[in-house]
């Protein structure tokens, strides 16, 4: 069973066992934070100039108000990126992923037509729908988790642990051939 939920659905999985495997990942990337540094920057030198020296910041300066508004914009962007989490789960019940705050999935192991570790072409960071392995959710690198279900959903989950998982779904994963059904 898939069962997915975002932020009005508060779906809950069925109960899962022992914890096999655990991986939590963030955006670490240098130059991201460089550059997010740089653009909380940019309201910050405004804000100065503004309200404190009283003066104009740029040629066509913002309103006061429209100011902080931009820069509590930016710093919820900031934020966001801080708190962003792609976080698996797997045991014996099934693979359980949340990309905090977006998105929560799990799926049974009855219900996987197929699975296994690729590396898909860069599709860029965060959640990327539209790749040959359908949703992309990943953080960082070019390897991860694919997964089929048997309604057809394809997703992949991003991983910097693949010989782990490997070893995870030789341990759990039954194809449908191997297990006698047609």
């Amino acid at each position: 069973m898939l069962i997915e939920s975002g932020f009005q659905n508060k779906t809950h999985i069925s109960e899962f066992k022992m914890i096999d495997f655990k991986e939590e990942q963030k955006f670490t990337q240098w130059w991201l934070w460089l550059i997010l540094l740089a653009l909380g920057l940019i309201p910050l030198f405004g804000i100065y100039e503004q309200l404190i020296k009283k003066g104009q910041f740029g040629d066509k300066p913002m309103s006061d108000s429209g100011l902080i508004l931009f820069a509590i914009f930016v710093f919820g962007l900031i934020s966001l990126m801080f708190l962003m989490k792609l976080k698996t789960e797997i045991s014996s019940s099934g693979i359980k992923m949340t990309f905090f705050p977006f998105v929560k999935k799990s799926v049974d192991w009855k219900d996987i037509k197929s699975i296994k570790i690729v590396r898909y072409e860069f599709v860029g960071y965060g959640i990327r729908i539209g790749s040959k392995y359908g949703t992309v959710y990943n953080t960082k690198g070019d390897i991860g988790l694919a997964i089929e279900t048997r309604s057809g959903q394809k997703f992949v989950i991003g991983t910097q642990k693949q010989e782990e998982l490997q070893n995870i779904i030789q341990k759990y994963f039954i194809p449908a051939n191997s297990a006698g059904e047609h």
